[in-house]
């Protein structure tokens, strides 16, 4: 096996943090205060080079587009996985390093994002996608290489942009209206559900760059050409 199949992960002190966006939509509101324990997420997102050495010892079968020269340089982030793909490489992570890899929760992706920045539009502030450097070149037929951008105060790069991102919660477009008062702590979604939480921007999206509070969701089994994930680490 590669010495190198671990990714490079990010401590993220614990902390509290207002999760959610009222100007944003429906199932982003209201906005609640959260406290989430240290742990640590993978710098960048997962990407085609690590993926390999998973598909080479498992024998999973590779995801839909794994040939294709816009979606496969070992630098890009895995795409087309589903979230049982996702999941399965994490519990293989657990299975080779004895480490509690797994993905993380909406509320360890958002303080993540977030960088530090409190009520904030996005992982640098609040100024649009537009003005970021090189917004009009980049993601034209594909996710570009990982880590090429300025990551944010935590130093995790393409946090909110790239590709969706899988996260451990079943999505539950109402679970903020019934968080409980004062501060959640490690809230881990809905018991239940039929989709699971997604949250990041996309390459395939009209605007590139996601708002750190936005939400997104799909089934479980889907494979999607703008749908990737970093792991997160119990510390």
């Amino acid at each position: 096996m590669s010495v190198n199949f671990e990714p490079e992960m990010i401590v993220i002190p614990a902390g509290e943090f207002l999760m959610g966006c009222e100007t944003g939509a429906a199932n982003e509101r209201p906005t609640h205060r959260v406290w989430v324990d240290r742990f640590a997420i993978g710098r960048t997102a997962v990407t085609n080079g690590l993926y390999h050495v998973f598909l080479e010892e498992t024998g999973r079968q590779a995801p839909p587009g794994w040939h294709d020269p816009k979606f496969n340089h070992p630098d890009q982030p895995v795409t087309s996985v589903s979230w049982f793909d996702a999941a399965g490489y994490c519990a293989w992570l657990c299975e080779c390093t004895g480490k509690a890899y797994r993905l993380p929760t909406e509320a360890e992706w958002e303080r993540a994002s977030r960088g530090g920045l409190e009520a904030k539009l996005y992982t640098w502030g609040d100024e649009p996608p537009q003005t970021q450097p090189r917004y009009a070149e980049l993601w034209r037929t594909g996710p570009e290489r990982v880590g090429q951008r300025q990551p944010n105060g935590f130093g995790l790069c393409d946090i909110a942009e790239n590709v969706h991102e899988w996260c451990a919660d079943w999505y539950d477009a109402n679970y903020y209206a019934v968080s409980p008062p004062g501060i959640s702590y490690g809230p881990q979604g809905s018991p239940t559900g039929v989709r699971r939480a997604s949250r990041g921007g996309s390459w395939r999206h009209q605007i590139k760059i996601a708002r750190v509070a936005a939400r997104s969701s799909l089934p479980p089994e889907y494979q999607y050409s703008d749908y990737g994930f970093r792991c997160a680490q119990s510390l």
